[in-house]
């Protein structure tokens, strides 16, 4: 009996291979909803049934561009098993990521915060 060999990182490549990929087909889609879809990470299940797909925007609705990707997702995957040589290609979850959008809105707290400590630490004239 042989025993298959596991290949280090393989979950890795393949969920980096599927970002790739998705974000190629994205682009074909005729959706309106979907806009400038970023794909920001990809995880993949150990047995392959299932990816977690997170996406941020440019400009657009996130839960009609999420609900729009979910609706493609049978065709999305479809378009990965053309192009992925691998057995099972997982069934695909799409999930607003909301990384950037605190990432900025925490950066204009910081702006406001120095604004604010740079105008209470001027010189007061007498």
């Amino acid at each position: 009996m042989r025993h298959k060999r596991s290949i280090p990182n393989r979950g890795l490549r393949v969920a980096d291979q599927i970002q790739r990929d998705l974000a190629e087909l994205i682009r074909e889609l005729k959706d309106p909803r979907v806009g400038m879809v970023t794909i920001n990470a990809v995880e993949v299940t150990p047995d392959y049934a299932h990816a977690k797909v997170y996406f941020s925007l440019l400009v657009g609705d996130p839960e009609a561009t999420g609900e729009a990707l979910n609706e493609a997702a049978g065709f999305l995957r479809n378009g990965l098993f053309k192009r992925l040589q691998i057995h099972t290609v997982p069934s695909l979850h799409f999930h607003f990521d909301r990384t950037t959008e605190r990432a900025a809105e925490m950066s204009a707290l910081i702006s406001r915060a120095n604004a604010t400590r740079a105008r209470e630490d001027e010189p007061t004239e007498d």
